[in-house]
């Protein structure tokens, strides 16, 4: 790949910015025809000065500018071909001159055409950086312009908009509190040995043991005696603790569970080995609603 110098691309800048005079153009239209990698520096610098395209609108010149193009075309003479000037040889240098005090000095006699490539790519460099300055104070400007007023730009450098569903889910309405049950087993006449508590949605029971206490070598048994079941249905032994919760109701309907009798019978350790109740019941009671079901919502 060739190496350009800071005057190469300089004009292949001004090209795209149409600051060049004719002749600098054609020079640069002549490299361009026999350099693709000269032209694709050229077509890399109209893209980014594109952009300013797009932020000015179109204005139509007056007829007066018109008139003014045509009548200069028609006075204009016949263009001179281009060509390209060849290459002049180094001057010769001149002699040197003995200065005072024995000093010497060589002089060179002025270099003309070193003077006019100085300034002119002084000029191209200026005219390179006013541009730059301006392209960034555009893009500063359109910058601006699409945070603040988006719709002064064009459409095409309008931003997008963008738009995001956002799906709010409502939290599970809690569960309304189902209807709870308890009956107070005790003997006859006597203080509650214990009470007990019924859900009626789960069907699960909780046993609290109030003051019952039972004989060595003996278990407190639950049992649900029913007109509608042919015999007392064991719900297990009451445990030893303050609290004993079983779930075996769930077989059982709501009639049966509220209308039965629920007894407790001394029996040996562990509980009947038969299913079957093996003493009188020391402790009964019924179920009476507590807590009423919450209606449905």
């Amino acid at each position: 790949m060739m190496a350009y110098s800071e005057d190469h691309i300089a004009l292949a800048a001004e090209y795209a910015l149409g600051t060049l005079d004719a002749d600098e153009r054609a020079q640069v239209e002549t490299m361009m025809a026999v350099d693709t990698e000269f032209t694709a520096i050229v077509h890399a610098w109209e893209y980014r000065l594109g952009v300013l395209n797009q932020m000015v609108g179109s204005v139509e010149p007056r007829p007066i500018v018109w008139e003014n193009i045509q009548r200069a075309i028609g006075h204009s003479g016949p263009q001179v071909p281009l060509a390209l000037p060849e290459a002049a040889a180094p001057p010769p240098p001149v002699a040197p001159v003995v200065a005072e005090q024995g000093a010497v000095a060589e002089m060179w006699p002025a270099d003309n055409a070193n003077v006019i490539q100085l300034t002119g790519r002084l000029k191209r460099w200026r005219n390179i950086a006013s541009f730059a300055t301006a392209a960034a104070a555009a893009l500063i400007a359109m910058l601006g312009l699409q945070v603040y007023s988006p719709d002064l730009l064009p459409g095409a450098l309008r931003p997008k908009v963008r738009t995001q569903v956002v799906e709010v889910k409502s939290p599970p309405l809690p569960a309304p509190p189902s209807a709870q049950y308890v009956a107070i087993l005790q003997g006859n006449g006597g203080s509650p040995a214990f009470i007990l508590t019924v859900d009626a949605a789960t069907k699960n029971f909780t046993v609290r043991k109030v003051g019952a206490e039972a004989e060595a070598g003996k278990s407190f048994e639950l049992w649900l005696i029913s007109d509608k079941l042919p015999q007392p249905r064991s719900l297990g032994v009451i445990g030893g603790g303050d609290f004993t919760a079983r779930p075996v109701l769930a077989s059982y309907d709501a009639n049966t569970i509220n209308g039965a009798t629920y007894a407790v019978t001394l029996e040996q350790a562990g509980g009947s080995p038969d299913g079957r109740p093996h003493s009188s019941p020391v402790f009964t009671g019924k179920l009476i609603e507590t807590v009423p079901a919450a209606p449905p919502r």
